[in-house]
């Protein structure tokens, strides 16, 4: 268990650093957007009343508080299931991943009301208008990594 609690706290640190930095340090809220790398990478901000790709989205204190409650749950079962199922590394690893990313987003909620979403990637001529952010990564590789990583055998 320590793999999955050591994992999702750096990836809770950085998704919270990196929001930080970018909504105020560099006051992405203010300026909307920032070209780093035209057209492939830019700041994008954008605040997320929903889950992936604002389904769901509505700004109310309901939505708020029921899509919290789901993303606590997820990771209180995520951690169970490990501590009971005897995962092997890589699944601890992608336990922690997602627990770490869905307690980032649960903590944007919690202070904005609303997940800061800024990373907006686009090519080739394809401008996409969604933006993710450091947790969303995390979330989605590590329920990647849980559902197509190949179970260790256990001991017979």
């Amino acid at each position: 268990m320590r793999l999955v609690f050591w994992t999702a706290f750096w990836v809770f640190l950085l998704d919270q650093a990196s929001k930080y930095l970018v909504v105020h340090m560099l006051d992405l809220r203010m300026l909307g957007r920032i070209d780093v790398f035209p057209p492939y990478l830019a700041l994008r901000m954008a605040w997320n009343y929903g889950i992936n790709f604002g389904l769901m989205a509505g700004d109310s204190p309901l939505t708020r508080w029921v899509l919290i409650a789901v993303a606590v749950v997820i990771s209180g079962a995520v951690l169970w299931w490990v501590a009971h199922e005897g995962a092997g590394r890589l699944h601890r690893i992608a336990a922690g991943l997602l627990v770490g990313g869905a307690m980032g987003n649960v903590v944007d909620r919690l202070i904005y009301g609303a997940v800061a979403d800024f990373i907006n990637m686009s090519c080739c001529g394809i401008n996409n208008p969604y933006a993710f952010n450091v947790a969303d990564i995390a979330v989605f590789a590590g329920a990647f990594g849980m559902v197509l990583l190949p179970a260790e055998k256990k001991p017979s």
